[in-house]
């Protein structure tokens, strides 16, 4: 199947510059193409893998992708739609947020077939002069004003630093067409008007009939309505300090059945038959969770790895059946980042005090009722000896003490030496 064809059949094809053209090129060599991202921060989130699935899936049919970290326009800011400047950060921090994107970016291209460009390399040679006579000249200010992600700024004003980043994004198409044999941009349906005055760009300096093309993917939405990617806790982050695989693991599980199957189309390289089969699954056994499990498996699998999905998995069995003893030190940190926690010493004490000073129990009344009751569990083990001495180092490498009051609250407690 060519690729823009499954592209279609996955959804994943909002708008395309001279669709017919890409489909006959594609079938005829294995084109360049690009995404680019702007260091703005030192970690992905899940909202970045929408462009970069698009990549992944080109480059496993043989094109050859190429991302474009924005150590230039990074640093000026990309007028987005917001109703507000980006912040502009010093070029210590971009230079760290470059480093860390690329490291992210290489886990999940590999090193084949790919490639990370800077355009801090060519941006940063240009003088203020020759910006504005090689460029400038070719950029029609009426046009500016009237693209989409412009015109939604100016009721609230846009600076001239923000205004210019549709022609360094353009310069940018220019340089990876002469220089990277790239032929196709893809981005985020608010991008369209930045793509397509790249392309207007190559057009005037290479002539009418260069091939370049845009492709944009359609805003992804949840069933509710609602933005994909966005939850309570925040954003979801491909790096583990910042979302634990486990909690990564646990969105893609949650995922709603009236969503299940367009992300399997859109985050899965699964077939389309084995697509079809889950989503049979999710009309007649919406309760075993077929689909959403394969889902999260798929999907951490390839940004965290498999050893990640089977860590995940290990974590989520013992929740599921209270025995929580088989876990290691690190899948209790992660299986239980974000209940109630508290920081001990390793001093060994009786369990009705242990209980009192840690909070858990808001008196020693309470505190020998519950142990009494057998509503107390200690790192797996139910505790009913009001004599019990708790030992803070007794599991988890010393680390941790997991406590369970009643059936399902849970505490963590943290301890030093």
């Amino acid at each position: 199947m060519n690729i823009i064809d499954e592209l279609k059949w996955r959804g994943a094809v909002n708008q395309t510059t001279d669709e017919a053209a890409l489909h006959d090129l594609t079938d005829k060599k294995q084109i360049g193409l690009y995404c680019g991202v702007d260091p703005t921060g030192d970690s992905l989130h899940i909202g970045h893998l929408i462009p970069f699935m698009m990549l992944k899936r080109f480059q496993l049919a043989g094109h050859h992708p190429v991302i474009v970290i924005g150590g230039g326009t990074g640093s000026i800011g990309d007028p987005s739609g917001k109703n507000s400047e980006r912040k502009l950060q010093t070029m210590e921090q971009v230079h760290h947020n470059e480093d860390a994107l690329s490291e992210q970016m290489h886990r999940l291209f590999g090193t084949e077939n790919f490639r990370i460009v800077n355009n801090y390399d060519w941006l940063s040679k240009f003088s203020l002069l020759a910006f504005l006579r090689d460029y400038g000249k070719l950029f029609n200010v009426n046009t500016m004003l009237n693209k989409e992600v412009v015109a939604s700024r100016l009721e609230v004003g846009i600076s001239f630093t923000e205004f210019t980043y549709q022609i360094l994004q353009s310069v940018d198409f220019l340089h990876l067409y002469q220089h990277e044999d790239v032929q196709l941009q893809i981005g985020g349906a608010d991008q369209w008007g930045n793509i397509t005055a790249g392309i207007d760009l190559i057009h005037k300096i290479e002539g009418p009939d260069a091939p370049a093309f845009a492709l944009t993917i359609p805003l992804m939405l949840k069933a509710d309505g609602t933005k994909f990617g966005k939850t309570a806790g925040g954003a979801i982050w491909l790096d583990p300090e910042k979302t634990s695989p486990y909690e990564f693991y646990q969105f893609w599980l949650n995922q709603d059945d009236r969503d299940v199957v367009k992300y399997l189309k859109y985050f899965t390289f699964l077939s389309q038959d084995e697509i079809a089969d889950l989503a049979e699954k999710v009309k007649t056994a919406p309760e075993k969770r077929e689909a959403q499990r394969r889902l999260a498996a798929e999907v951490t699998s390839f940004v965290h790895g498999p050893e990640a999905v089977k860590q995940a998995e290990h974590i989520s069995a013992a929740l599921f059946s209270g025995d929580v003893k088989a876990l290691t030190a690190a899948e209790i940190e992660q299986g239980f980042a974000d209940v109630p926690s508290m920081t001990v010493t390793s001093a060994a004490e009786n369990i009705v005090e242990w209980l009192v000073a840690t909070k858990i129990e808001p008196s020693k009344r309470q505190a020998r009722e519950d142990v009494t009751n057998g509503a107390i569990t200690v790192n797996g083990d139910r505790i009913r000896d009001l004599d019990f001495t708790l030992d803070p180092k007794a599991a988890f490498d010393g680390r941790y003490v997991l406590v369970r009051r009643g059936k399902k609250r849970y505490f963590l407690a943290h301890v030093t030496d």
